[in-house]
């Protein structure tokens, strides 16, 4: 699995070519929009949302020394709180809204890199929409409940410290499920798809691990994290697809 995390990171780092040589930059124009406009929801909730939450929870501290302190902590935590969460939030909301969109590059990168005999599964738009939300649904659930279990496994002394590390790894994992889902959905079918990526895991947890350090980039994170993580899911989903595993 170590090998294939080190494959999904190493992807990135010839895809900002692979995209200006094809020309597909404009494809790119409404997913990087929904990005924008998601990214500036969340961190406007962010913002409006931490100081209500900080004030509420400062009232539970009933003793005049140390409240001002207790209150600017509950709000920066509070905010911290709002983040994570929207992080998660953002992920499967941009993905699945803009699936329409990169499945035809992901299909354009696969025609250039295998030929253009090979068929593929013909969905439509709205199929394409309807998959990428019902994909993301899926994970976002997962993702919740394994957060969830991850942070009550946090406040176990000295080995809680792993926590961290393991909410990242969750995190990654879903966010390169996603990506490698748009070459996926023209081969297999839902269930073969969770099937085969659960086969690569490490595929989607390296291509995850960078498309979350992205987002810790202001502003041109989030207008390059799809671009670039989508092409370099796709070069190497598509090396990982068996000929007979394919679908008439």
């Amino acid at each position: 699995m170590i090998q294939n995390i080190i494959k999904g990171i190493k992807a990135y780092f010839g895809a900002f070519q692979l995209i200006s040589k094809l020309k597909l930059w404009r494809y790119f124009t409404i997913p990087i929009i929904i990005s924008l406009l998601t990214a500036l929801t969340v961190a406007s909730l962010a913002y409006s949302l931490s100081d209500n939450i900080g004030h509420y929870f400062a009232d539970f501290w009933k003793w005049e020394f140390g409240k001002e302190t207790f209150e600017i902590l509950s709000t920066f935590l509070s905010g911290l709180l709002i983040i994570v969460i929207g992080l998660v939030l953002y992920k499967h909301i941009v993905m699945a809204l803009s699936a329409p969109f990169m499945s035809p590059v992901s299909e354009k990168i696969e025609n250039h890199i295998k030929g253009e005999s090979h068929q593929y599964r013909n969905t439509s738009f709205q199929e394409q929409l309807v998959r990428g939300v019902r994909i993301n649904v899926r994970n976002l659930i997962r993702e919740i409940l394994l957060t969830i279990l991850i942070i009550l496994f946090g406040f176990i002394p000295i080995i809680g410290v792993l926590s961290t590390i393991l909410l990242f790894l969750v995190q990654a994992y879903y966010a390169g499920f996603g990506n490698m889902d748009y070459t996926l959905e023209r081969h297999f079918k839902y269930k073969e798809s969770v099937l085969f990526v659960k086969k690569n895991k490490g595929l989607a947890i390296g291509n995850g691990i960078v498309f979350m350090l992205f987002l810790l980039i202001p502003v041109i994170g989030v207008l390059l994290v799809l671009p670039l993580s989508v092409t370099a899911a796709t070069t190497e989903t598509i090396k990982k697809i068996q000929p007979k595993e394919l679908l008439e």
